[in-house]
């Protein structure tokens, strides 16, 4: 089979030819059609993820795909299941080989690139809004990189949750995207006063980041008493630092979100969480953005979307 490799000491990112693998015990096989990309590819690349595999590894956190062949123990699932995976690696690839309790039947309907490009950013969205900060209807809803892969479903899932939403992206393009999704206030943070707009909008409930840098600065000194604030990443290279006291005087709560963490110690919340998202994508209340669906020898191409934020929405690799 054909693969995305990552190996070396300069960690090249390699189409190699391999032998497919096998399932083992409680595994099932993949025919994998579609993987969607990730800004934590991008950090496993340069090996500064927090989940990033021992060298070499074959590159691709989700996947969607056929069932073709059940490891020992298996059981509820069948060769021929259409089903999306988050398998943390081994997505961009032909074959693969994955947990089967991470497997999600699809939807009569879905596609297999909608399955590539849902999980990670739906389900991060989801958890975070819902699980996490517990967005009310009524709510402002402040969303930074509002046109990324998990920004326009920030902006989509607080919209159907009945928050006002505010999107904050770079350049009227992107904002158009953000606003396509549902944002009822648009902010580009290539030319505004981020702080200034926020507060004049009347602060904001809940803030979902994941860029980090001066936007969380700015849009921290816009949160209203008992605001909550979710760092999600840090696609802007600067971790900010929070000033505790400002914390307690205003009430506030940062709540830290790592989706894929909930697989290790409860992944009821995802399992639970993505039966509700999968229901609403059944009835249309939500729809993919996927910008750029390219064949895995333009797996680099895609990447370098991301690395450049030349993308909206998602990029998806579909393979076979």
């Amino acid at each position: 089979m054909k693969a995305i490799t990552i190996s070396g000491d300069a960690r090249d990112l390699t189409l190699t030819e391999m032998a497919a693998p096998e399932p083992g015990a409680g595994e099932i096989q993949l025919s994998i059609r579609a993987c969607g990309l990730n800004f934590a590819d991008l950090l496993m690349i340069k090996g500064t993820y927090q989940d990033t595999p021992p060298l070499p590894f074959v590159l691709g956190m989700e996947v969607a795909g056929e069932i073709t062949a059940l490891g020992a123990g298996v059981e509820g699932l069948k060769v021929g299941d259409r089903v999306a995976v988050f398998g943390g690696q081994g997505g961009l690839a032909e074959v693969g080989c994955f947990p089967a309790d991470r497997a999600v039947p699809l939807p009569e309907g879905m596609s297999m690139v909608d399955a590539a490009a849902f999980q990670i950013a739906y389900g991060t969205s989801h958890v975070a809004l819902a699980h996490r900060a517990k967005l009310q209807a009524g709510e402002t809803l402040c969303v930074l990189g509002a046109a990324g892969g998990v920004g326009l479903t920030a902006v989509e899932l607080g919209k159907l949750m009945g928050a006002t939403v505010i999107a904050v992206a770079r350049g009227a393009d992107k904002l158009e995207a953000a606003k396509a999704a549902g944002a009822d206030h648009l902010l580009d943070a290539t030319s505004c006063d981020l702080r200034a707009e926020l507060k004049a909008l009347g602060g904001i409930d809940v803030l979902y980041d994941p860029v980090g840098g001066d936007q969380w600065k700015d849009a921290f000194r816009a949160a209203k008493p008992e605001a909550r604030l979710l760092p999600i990443g840090f696609a802007s290279g600067e971790v900010p630092q929070v000033p505790t006291n400002h914390l307690l005087v205003k009430n506030i709560s940062v709540l830290g979100v790592y989706w894929g963490g909930y697989m290790a110690f409860r992944p009821t919340v995802i399992t639970d969480s993505l039966r509700e998202l999968l229901g609403w994508y059944a009835k249309g209340d939500l729809k993919p953005h996927v910008s750029h669906v390219l064949p895995l020898e333009r797996t680099e191409e895609g990447l370098e979307l991301m690395r450049n934020r030349a993308s909206t929405g998602k990029v998806v690799i579909e393979i076979g």
